[in-house]
């Protein structure tokens, strides 16, 4: 005998109609990174909590003042940003009209101004010559076209907004069988 209980066979099949469905694919492609960009950007949040409260000058010190900007701007775009395609997932699934071809579009620049943007702002902040960011910042404003890329892309979807407002939304529709 088996130590691990059996899989259901309607559990199987309904994560087999899931991987099938685009729409889900994607819903569950910007779920999973949301909340793990959250998970990342609210951990380097932590740290420089930590570097500030154990008062290490290499990121104190007033001659690093750049580096604290920039590392506190990659911490704060890159959780909003994680917010961001949390609520991008959530209108994805309240937009199942919206074309696929657009919908791709926008989750594709929305995924990649989510990386772009803090990254830009951290990398911009690990070298830094006279007060000036480094190079890195140069993908910050890249990151801003594709957002604003998204955002427009995203709400001009909304046309297509549907909610479903059944009561047991959760349960499968009921259906009658002839005889």
């Amino acid at each position: 005998m088996s130590a691990l209980p059996a899989t259901p066979v309607a559990v199987t099949e309904s994560r087999a109609n899931v991987i099938d469905d685009p729409l889900a694919m994607v819903v569950r492609r910007h779920l999973r990174f949301g909340w793990c960009s959250l998970l990342v950007f609210l951990t380097l949040g932590l740290v420089l909590e930590a570097l500030h409260g154990f008062k290490v000058q290499a990121y104190l010190n007033v001659m690093n003042e750049t580096r604290r900007l920039m590392w506190t701007l990659a911490h704060a775009h890159g959780t909003l940003l994680g917010l961001a395609n949390v609520g991008f997932a959530f209108t994805l699934s309240c937009t199942p009209a919206w074309s696929a071809r657009t919908r791709t579009v926008a989750s594709c620049v929305l995924i990649a101004a989510s990386v772009l943007m803090p990254a830009g702002f951290f990398i911009g902040g690990v070298w830094v010559y006279a007060g000036d960011p480094g190079i890195g910042i140069l993908l910050v404003p890249v990151g801003g076209v594709l957002l604003f890329t998204a955002v427009l892309l995203t709400s001009s979807s909304l046309k297509h907004f549907q909610i479903d407002t059944r009561k047991d939304r959760n349960s499968k529709p009921q259906t009658t069988k002839s005889r």
